[in-house]
């Protein structure tokens, strides 16, 4: 809604603040008329005089509706109602200064009237400052002249009460300048002539005083031949007889008080937390009451004192801030009371002795005013209560690094460390602009050292203010150094260690053992389980109090409950790094040793559960050797692992930090065990960058403390996601270098799989006989079904690229029968698809359609999302060869859009192909032209062969379709000099997709 002004200027000003004015006087003219009238109607013939004074047109009832629309079209907000009698403007009082000076003008009189001068005075001062200039100046409309009139004798009565009001509070010596402007303006007005005269005369200038009365009566009678009235006439004998002219001036008031801290000048974001709590305050609904709560160092106290700043206007009657120390040695409340009391004007013995009657006195300074109360880091409910006001107007705003849980009725405001950027900024605002934006990346790890907390962010910013020397990743690197980091963040009476310490020592020793339990653990979102894991102890059966102590100190923050109705916990990092340092000092190695073991036990356990309840689809051995017994209770197990997928979606994050962990403290074993089942999921979703980065940093801490076995395990899960972005020479590489290890260090289980693997590399690079070679040793090697299975189906694709398809057809019906057998439907499914495609290269095209519909309709139903476009794929070709054109191009679509999530290149690349080609046959081959180009590129890149064989084949079809025959040409002769003898899945695959090139039947 945009605000109006009549008082001065007629304006128009946007939230935004933008000034305008309505285009025309007659659009001007009506607008001021329903501004002076604001929210009662103002009659048609009104209004028509108003915009034509003299002889209105016939037409003026549709020009009058024609400038009504204007207006309303023009500003946004605007409100004009029309109603019986004529139109109205509707208007809140705050969007007029008119209504505002009113109102204001009207509180000052109230307050008057209750004897409070003081305040009086401030609403007086509050309505004169609406006023900009003459009422509606550089606009004239004789039809208003006398509403004018009457605004000015308004204003004029305010100003005069309000000199009153600060006469009768002693604040004579500021008004006589003013005073005698006003006289100058209205040298008849006897009232200011008797005010100029009082406030001279108390400034002990009484021969000026004398002289305003000269004057005033020389005035009147000249013009008006009158004499002064009697009021003038008791001032004037008052000041012959050097006598106050009304009662001596009161003491000062104690209203408005104000003892805020000064604002702080470099607050850096925080805008949407004191819009809240201004919000939570400003509502006028009894004595509402706000909490900031939160860790060391957040910054209750700055957002406190800023907030309190803003809301200065809102509450009048003053501001209190009440410092009560409740981190370090609480302050008695009887002392608090006195010197509340004191600073509210009640001294001496009007002071009780007794606390509640103190406080009862408290309560009646405040009655029927608006004061905010700030108390500063209170220890308790009980030392709050006391404190509140009693009566509607006031508020309260606390802050505290408690939550304050038993104080009813408060609203409470979490306050959570800055965000990337604010943090950014309040070390620009400290070190210097140019000197952060010089170094953003070294600024970025200060502040991710400093977890984004004000208090740690202001002591490094001021560390970079003091040594302008000190380049800013020079500091970065000293931060991140746990070991020192919290002596690093300390500068003068500044720390964040201190600031800490204080909320540690204030808990039970219970709480604090458990704080010491919970630094041991590297993951800063913390499940409940694994807080339970970390501090119950059959020594101690206050577990679950400690950790709701240490929520209530801010120094655990519950951040609510997770998809597996799990309750979380977040430890700030610095936070942590204190703990972990108590830890060191107070805890044996033995002890802290105990403590990890036992949390990772549960994180290792629960992982296997959830692993062996998801699909096996990451082609690696699951190793059941090193996994202990369950430390959790069966029943948590079951409700945390009710859906296993969610449970590891959930603590994904976690289990790969976990992983990190371990190998940093040399538990290989224990890292890798979680490591393999977390595959099982990140494989299934495709979370690739996850296992790479979790298998590398394995890798590499294996290789330092010379663990060969956990190297090659590491190495062969890294080549089979090269394999799977179709990076075939480097996984072949991989598998091989790895298949030879594990040879020599007697792992036939693993062998196997690497073996397998390394036979579908090479049908990727079109080596079908090395191919079937690698899957029938891999078959050999196999120990368990599982990847016996998995050679089987390398065989049959070898076996497919050589021709032999009856073999293939034969392995695909057993490999089928054991699937059906098992129950499982990820593997039916698989086995489905592989039996459908073996079909189809066999003749049986109606059969192999059959077989692939029926694995996509139980793969839908699967989390297996590789398979499910794996078998899409295989769909579309199939329908290619049945004719089917757009179910084809359909089923290449989905598998296209499921392997493109997936990361799965190849096969996303394969899809595309097969869209292209049908490009062709739409008519629009210049399209898939570039399309093929881009194919060819990245499966030549990749070494596959006959990927790239069949892509110069569709090219050599759009080649011919736009007449470009050198081109086709040499497509051509590239794609036989790739074609492989006997290679029925090649031949098989060219035909379908040139299928697709043709026009489609008419």
């Amino acid at each position: 809604m945009p605000r109006f002004g009549v008082l001065g200027p007629l304006t128009i000003e946007s939230p935004s603040g933008r000034r305008t004015t309505p285009r025309g006087d007659h659009q001007r003219a009506l607008l001021a008329v329903l501004l002076l009238n604001a929210n009662s109607p103002v009659p048609v013939d009104a209004l028509v005089e108003t915009l034509w004074p003299e002889t209105p047109p016939k037409s003026y009832a549709s020009n009058l509706h024609t400038y009504v629309s204007r207006l309303r079209a023009r500003f946004a907000g605007l409100e004009i109602e029309r109603d019986p009698h004529g139109y109205r403007l509707v208007v809140e009082r705050g969007d007029l200064d008119l209504l505002s000076f009113r109102e204001a003008a009207a509180a000052g009189k109230a307050a008057a009237r209750a004897g409070d001068p003081a305040a009086a005075a401030g609403h007086y001062r509050r309505a004169l400052a609406e006023w900009r200039g003459p009422v509606l100046s550089g606009l004239h409309v004789p039809r208003l002249d006398a509403d004018v009139a009457r605004l000015e004798s308004e204003r004029l009565a305010a100003f005069e009460d309000c000199v009153d009001a600060e006469l009768s509070d002693g604040r004579h010596a500021e008004l006589t300048g003013e005073l005698q402007a006003m006289i100058t303006e209205h040298p008849l007005r006897e009232r200011l002539a008797a005010q100029l005269m009082i406030a001279l005369h108390r400034a002990g200038r009484q021969a000026d005083s004398l002289a305003v009365h000269r004057d005033l009566r020389a005035t009147l009678v000249e013009e008006l031949g009158v004499e002064p009235g009697a009021e003038v006439r008791r001032v004037h004998a008052a000041v012959l007889r050097g006598e106050d002219p009304v009662p001596a001036v009161k003491p000062a008031p104690v209203f408005p008080i104000c003892q805020l801290p000064p604002d702080i000048a470099d607050l850096a974001g925080r805008e949407d937390e004191i819009a809240e709590l201004s919000g939570l305050l400003g509502d006028g609904a009894g004595v509402p009451v706000a909490v900031i709560t939160g860790q060391p160092g957040a910054g209750k106290s700055t957002l406190a004192v800023s907030t309190a700043h803003r809301l200065r206007r809102s509450f009048p009657d003053g501001q209190l801030f009440v410092p009560l120390a409740g981190a370090s040695t609480p302050r008695d409340l009887a002392t608090v009371l006195g010197d509340l009391l004191r600073a509210l004007g009640v001294t001496g013995p009007a002071i009780p002795d007794d606390v509640e009657a103190r406080a009862a006195v408290y309560r009646g300074r405040l009655a029927d005013r608006r004061v905010l109360v700030v108390l500063d880091d209170a220890a308790s409910p009980d030392q709050v209560r006391a404190l509140l006001p009693g009566t509607p107007g006031s508020a309260v705003l606390i802050t505290s690094r408690r939550r304050l849980s038993g104080l009813a009725g408060a609203e409470r405001l979490a306050l959570a460390p800055l965000s990337g950027a604010e943090a950014l900024a309040l070390l620009a605002r400290l070190a210097g602009r140019d000197r952060v934006g010089a170094e953003p990346a070294n600024a970025e790890r200060i502040a991710k050292a400093c977890g984004n907390l004000p208090l740690a962010l202001r002591i490094a910013g001021s560390r970079l203010a003091m040594r302008p020397g000190l380049a800013l990743g020079k500091l970065a690197g000293k931060l991140e150094d746990e070991v020192s980091r919290l002596d690093e963040l300390q500068v003068s009476d500044l720390q964040v260690r201190g600031s800490i310490a204080l909320s540690y020592q204030a808990l039970s020793p219970a709480a604090r053992r458990a704080f010491r339990l919970i630094g041991r653990s590297r993951t800063l979102d913390l499940p409940a389980w694994a807080v339970s894991a970390l501090v119950d102890d059959s020594a101690d059966e206050g577990a679950d109090e400690a950790i709701d102590e240490l929520v209530e100190a801010s120094l655990l923050e519950a951040t609510g409950l997770d998809p597996t109705g799990e309750q979380r916990f977040r430890v700030h990092d610095l936070v942590r790094v204190f703990a972990t340092e108590l830890g060191r000092e107070l805890e044996t190695r033995a002890e802290r040793v105990a403590t990890v073991a036992k949390v990772s036990d549960a994180v290792l356990c629960l992982a296997d559960t959830a692993a062996r309840r998801l699909p096996r689809t990451v082609p690696m051995p699951l190793s059941d050797h090193d996994v202990p017994v369950q430390p959790l209770a069966g029943e948590l197990v079951e409700r945390l692992l009710r859906d296993p997928g969610t449970w590891f979606s959930v603590e994904r994050a976690n289990l790969v930090a976990a992983v990190s962990s371990l190998c940093a403290v040399g538990w290989l074993r224990k890292a890798l065990r979680i490591l393999e089942r977390l595959s099982a999921y990140l494989y299934l979703h495709s979370h690739y960058t996850d296992m790479r980065t979790a298998y590398e940093t394995l890798r590499d801490a294996a290789r330092e403390a010379g663990d060969r076995h956990i190297v090659v395990i590491a190495e062969a899960n890294l080549a089979v996601l090269q394999h799977v972005r179709g990076e075939y020479e480097r996984a072949v590489e991989g598998y091989r270098e790895c298949s030879r290890e594990l040879a020599e260090l007697g792992d036939l289980a693993t062998r196997a799989w690497v073996e397998t693997n390394l036979a579908h590399s090479l049908v990727g690079l079109g080596r079908a006989g090395e191919s079937l070679h690698a899957a029938t040793q891999a078959r050999e090697l196999s120990t368990v079904e599982d990847s016996g299975t998995h050679a089987r189906r390398a065989e049959s694709a070898a076996l497919h690229r050589l021709g032999k398809i009856s073999e293939a057809l034969e392995i695909d019906r057993r490999i089928l029968v054991q699937a059906r057998e098992s129950g499982d439907e990820r593997q039916l499914g698989v086995a489905l698809q592989g039996l459908s495609w073996s079909l189809m290269l066999d003749g049986c095209p109606a059969e192999a359609l059959e077989t692939i519909e029926e694995s996509v309709r139980v793969l839908r139903r699967t989390t297996a999302k590789s398979a499910l476009a794996k078998s899409l794929r295989t769909q579309g070709a199939i329908l290619a060869g049945a004719g089917r054109r757009a179910g084809a191009v359909k089923a290449y679509e989905n598998a296209r859009r499921l392997a493109g999530a997936l990361e799965e290149r190849p096969r996303e690349l394969s899809c595309t192909r097969a869209i292209a080609a049908s490009w062709i046959g739409d008519g629009r081959a210049d399209r898939a032209i570039p399309v093929l180009r881009r194919c060819l590129d990245e499966f030549r890149a990749m070494g596959g062969k006959p990927a790239t064989g069949l892509t110069l084949h569709v090219l050599r079809r759009a080649y011919e379709a736009v007449g470009e025959t050198k081109a086709a040409e040499a497509a051509g002769e590239e794609a036989k000099r790739l074609e492989v003898p006997h290679d029925a899945n090649a031949s098989t695959l060219v035909r379908l997709l040139l299928s697709l090139t043709e026009p489609a039947p008419a």
